[in-house]
């Protein structure tokens, strides 16, 4: 099995692009994906990237990537949020995920980061496994918080 772990160029957008619907898919929510493989070129390859991503290729074909971005938190400086990691499904169970982990992990470590932080579903349990597993702490006492883009319309035109 002839496996690479690389960043990924503006060449792979689109199977990242593929990998972000799967994902969306997998978590339940297929109509969630709003943005398009415009945004997500120039977003992520353009003049000032958002993001950053590793892919995972398998025989010459991208199979899987781990999208990353830094944030600055009061308390600890520098972090990193990994957005999404994703295997297409027909190549899961290769460890082709740990290899992104440790591959996000190892960059972050590079870059001096003071945290690594993600999301994961409370149903997904071999994740939240593998993650217990690898050191990480799942924390039950902090909640998501977000407000979509209707809402903050909605909201920001009454201030």
């Amino acid at each position: 099995m002839n496996t690479l772990i690389r960043k990924g160029t503006v060449e792979d957008a689109p199977v990242i692009f593929s990998l972000i619907t799967e994902l969306a898919l997998f978590e339940n929510e297929p109509e969630a994906v709003d943005i398009t493989l415009q945004d997500l070129v120039q977003d992520g390859f353009g003049a000032c990237p958002l993001f950053e991503v590793f892919v995972a290729e398998l025989e010459d074909t991208v199979v899987g990537m781990a999208l990353f971005y830094h944030r600055y938190s009061t308390w600890k400086g520098r972090t990193i949020h990994l957005e999404d990691l994703i295997v297409k499904e027909e190549h899961r169970g290769k460890g082709l995920g740990r290899l992104l982990y440790d591959e996000v992990l190892k960059y972050a470590q590079q870059q001096k980061v003071r945290r690594v932080e993600w999301c994961v579903l409370d149903w997904n349990i071999p994740a939240i496994d593998f993650y217990k597993g690898s050191g990480a702490e799942v924390l039950d006492c902090w909640r998501v918080v977000q407000i979509s883009e209707g809402p903050l319309h909605q909201y920001v035109s009454k201030i």
